[in-house]
């Protein structure tokens, strides 16, 4: 007599979760030239968006003539500039209008990518760019977006929002919609060679930091609304996947990338930690190290890779209270070995949680990223100004798995800028409630 099969016993939880992305990615040495097709599929009429650096290059010319090749009327706009400036995006919307433009084509850093994204939007729904600040504020599909990076960092390739520099703003604004996700990115690992080290550190502390922030933000009930209410839903089993694959990838290739730059093993490795991040974060979002990073950017004019990363310990043991167990398992996953003599905390899960906190700020130093917020150049006295600013990023905020108030927000300043990642990890009356199912 057969015995009856029954599903094994997982204690009551059973897993849950949300994921977004485009409808096609194509990741490899080489895959660039799957892009002509790709757009070909979208429209017969196409703008590039790059920069003055990538215009110089012999990709962009080979890229031009692929798409040409293919029968697509292709345009250029080769002056995006970093961070986005939001005044630039009239001159792109321009060309794109004039030239008839079918689709969007994003070639390079997050910044072209972008604004590739807001242009195709702005095509689309007309109005300007400040008419869709915030969350889900775009009403239907914008022009299909095809996106090339050429850095391995900002996952914006697949992710749902732009983010600008607005001069009528202090700190960085965003558009967030589903609506954004790019239809196709092409990732070829070997456009990321001619990276000098310092912006292919950044990078890589940027990806990391997506990682890191999705795998522990909150965890919110997923409900069959959740998807078309929030853009960003926090952590859950899909994105969880998605951002482990990205730290082991960061673990195992970020100081290799940053010493060897003709590395294409070690690209590669970047490169598909930067898209897994960009799945992670992109539906599960990023929380305090990036709503602390967009004053602090603001006062230094510093990358924003530099400040997240130099953020991100600080924040990770700001969280350790209502995040032991996620950090414990990053530690396995950043190849923490317990017995080590660097990592003397011994195999209980705080240990290892304590252990993941210092192996990301060990790595980050190892690559030149700051190692606290003087050392980045931030001024003491606006510690206080920073926290306050930092509250109006509402969805990051909200998004941290333990309460941020602005009380909270300077002491882990505080302890940010004195180096002391104990401090940022002490309980405080107004931050001692775990908001893990909140």
């Amino acid at each position: 007599m057969t015995t009856p099969w029954h599903p094994p016993q997982n204690g009551g939880t059973l897993p849950a979760g949300v994921l977004r992305g485009p409808h096609t990615v194509v990741f490899g040495v080489g895959q660039r030239h799957a892009a002509p097709e790709l757009v070909r599929a979208n429209g017969g009429s196409a703008l590039v968006i790059t920069d003055p650096r990538l215009a110089e290059t012999p990709y962009l010319g080979e890229l031009v003539d692929g798409l040409r090749s293919a029968g697509v009327a292709t345009r250029v706009f080769d002056e995006a500039a970093p961070e986005l400036p939001r005044e630039q995006v009239p001159q792109a919307l321009d060309l794109a209008r004039h030239g008839g433009a079918e689709v969007i084509l994003g070639f390079g850093g997050g910044s072209c990518l972008d604004l590739a994204k807001v242009v195709a939007l702005l095509l689309a729904h007309g109005g300007s760019v400040v008419d869709y600040y915030g969350e889900n504020q775009v009403p239907g599909p914008t022009a299909p977006v095809v996106a090339i990076p050429t850095t391995a960092g900002t996952g914006s390739e697949v992710t749902p929002v732009a983010v600008l520099t607005d001069p009528d703003r202090t700190s960085k604004v965003g558009v967030s919609s589903p609506h954004l996700i790019p239809v196709a990115a092409v990732c070829d690992p070997e456009l990321t060679v001619s990276c000098p080290p310092s912006v292919s550190a950044t990078a890589g502390a940027d990806a990391l930091s997506h990682a890191i922030e999705a795998y522990t933000a909150i965890l919110r009930p997923v409900t069959p609304t959740l998807a078309t209410e929030r853009v960003f839903v926090g952590k859950g089993v899909l994105t969880d996947a998605f951002a482990l694959l990205a730290v082991r990838q960061v673990a195992t290739h970020l100081w290799r990338v940053c010493q060897a730059a003709d590395d294409l093993a070690a690209r590669s490795g970047m490169m598909l930690a930067a898209l897994a991040g960009g799945y992670a974060f992109g539906t599960a979002g990023t929380a305090a190290a990036h709503a602390l990073q967009y004053p602090i950017g603001a006062l230094t004019h510093t990358p924003h890779g530099a400040g997240v990363g130099t953020l991100l310990p600080y924040v990770m043991a700001f969280n350790s209270p209502v995040r032991t167990a996620e950090l414990a398992e990053l530690a396995t996953a950043l190849g923490v070995d317990a017995t080590a003599d660097e990592h003397r905390e011994g195999d209980t899960q705080g240990g290892r949680a304590r252990a993941a906190v210092t192996a990301v700020a060990d790595l980050l130093t190892a690559v030149g990223i700051p190692a606290d917020l003087a050392a980045l150049g931030v001024p003491a006295e606006r510690l206080s100004w920073a926290a306050a600013e930092a509250m109006s990023a509402r969805r990051l905020v909200e998004n941290n798995p333990r309460p941020l108030d602005e009380i909270a927000a300077l002491a882990l300043l505080r302890a940010a800028y004195a180096g002391d990642r104990a401090a940022a990890a002490t309980p405080l009356e107004t931050v001692n409630s775990d908001r893990s199912s909140s």
